[in-house]
């Protein structure tokens, strides 16, 4: 294994000192390392990764020294763009070192959302023509490894690739771990939410955590899961699903379940709702401001004002809650009402250790929840 403080001093030997990206769970020990051991200024996590690559760009010019992204390899798609019309050699030659989790590595288990991700990564690297390695989990070879991506991204001044296959890196706990204040769990939340809403509602959440507790309260009520598509990919798009619903079905009441992390990753997204207006959307932002599902680094949601954000981009009633009980009375007025609303639900961190994960496929779960659409279930 690589310890994350090893792995640090290799980078910083190399005047590596800026760090930006979206936290992975493959990752997380290295990002928890880096949460502690860097000042704020030079750690930013980034609304999605192609973001951070501009970060990284604009460290770059001002200051000369190669900055480090890092990602879920999921998180790629989102760099795709700023990789090869920014950072590429043939356009501004950006140098950089990317780091990247590799989610669904070939003959090693993972979920159904990642096995094509993980098949095609590095084949996306050798098609952007991205130079690569996958790191060793013997500390000698890693730190050949890192020599060797120093000299090509300084030969080259241009991006390279190091791919972290999972239990590379050794455990380390975050220290600087925020207290957000909440006075509900997630859970308690999503539970609150299916109870109140009414029978002919259907439902998109967003991928992680929420998603999984969807599903598990749905099986503790007895009910079935025909009416929920569970976004377990496709980070931050859960919301333009629920808006292309809403238009397509105007008389169905469609609740989004969103994180404060999926909804800040594509926040745009809030302009494409607010125009459109549709009679018949309720967006929630469960807000715990953390990464939950990669480790809970932490999202800068409680730092901003997202209800501010979605009623200057259109939404007809925008409100926070703190307790249960001001949900409950939420949904009870908005459920019934015309209108494209956001309750942005301040709740705690963390999940049961005991949380499963859904039984069905994704093909399953879209066919289900097609045929509600329908009306061939109840």
């Amino acid at each position: 294994m690589i310890r994350p403080q090893f792995f640090y001093e290799l980078l910083k030997e190399n005047r590596t000192g800026f760090f930006t990206g979206v936290p992975d769970s493959l990752l997380k020990s290295f990002c928890a390392y880096i949460t502690d051991n860097v000042e704020g200024k030079n750690h930013i996590i980034a609304a999605n990764e192609g973001c951070a690559v501009g970060l990284a760009a604009g460290h770059y010019f001002a200051t000369g020294t190669v900055p480090l992204v890092y990602m879920q390899n999921s998180g790629l798609g989102n760099t795709v763009n700023p990789l090869l019309s920014l950072a590429d050699k043939e356009v501004y030659s950006v140098p950089m070192l990317l780091v990247i989790g590799w989610r669904g590595e070939p003959n090693v288990h993972d979920e159904p959302q990642h096995i094509k991700q993980g098949r095609v990564t590095c084949s996306i690297l050798d098609a952007m023509e991205i130079p690569y390695c996958i790191l060793s989990d013997e500390e000698g070879e890693a730190k050949v490894q890192v020599e060797k991506a120093y000299s090509r991204i300084k030969e080259s001044s241009s991006p390279y690739a190091i791919i972290v296959r999972k239990g590379i890196f050794d455990s380390y706990k975050l220290k600087a771990n925020e207290v957000v204040p909440a006075e509900m769990s997630r859970e308690e939340a999503i539970e609150k939410i299916v109870l109140s809403a009414p029978s002919s509602s259907c439902f998109v959440s967003t991928t992680g955590m929420i998603s999984r507790e969807l599903y598990e309260l749905r099986d503790k009520h007895g009910q079935g899961h025909a009416k929920d598509f569970l976004t377990v990919g496709s980070m931050g798009h859960a919301s333009q699903i629920a808006l292309g619903i809403a238009l397509s079905k105007p008389g169905k009441k469609v609740f989004c379940i969103d994180g404060d992390g999926a909804a800040i990753m594509h926040l745009g997204g809030l302009t494409s709702i607010g125009s459109q207006k549709p009679k018949n959307m309720i967006h929630i932002a469960l807000n715990n401001g953390a990464h939950d599902s990669v480790g809970g680094q932490p999202t800068v949601g409680r730092k901003i004002n997202l209800c501010g954000i979605a009623f200057a981009c259109g939404y007809t009633k925008v409100v926070t809650v703190k307790t249960l009980e001001e949900l409950e009375a939420q949904l009870k007025d908005l459920s019934s009402a015309e209108g494209t609303f956001l309750i942005e639900v301040l709740v705690s961190k963390g999940s049961r250790s005991d949380l499963g994960r859904p039984k069905s496929t994704p093909i399953e779960n879209k066919k289900a929840f097609m045929e509600f659409l329908e009306g061939k279930h109840d």
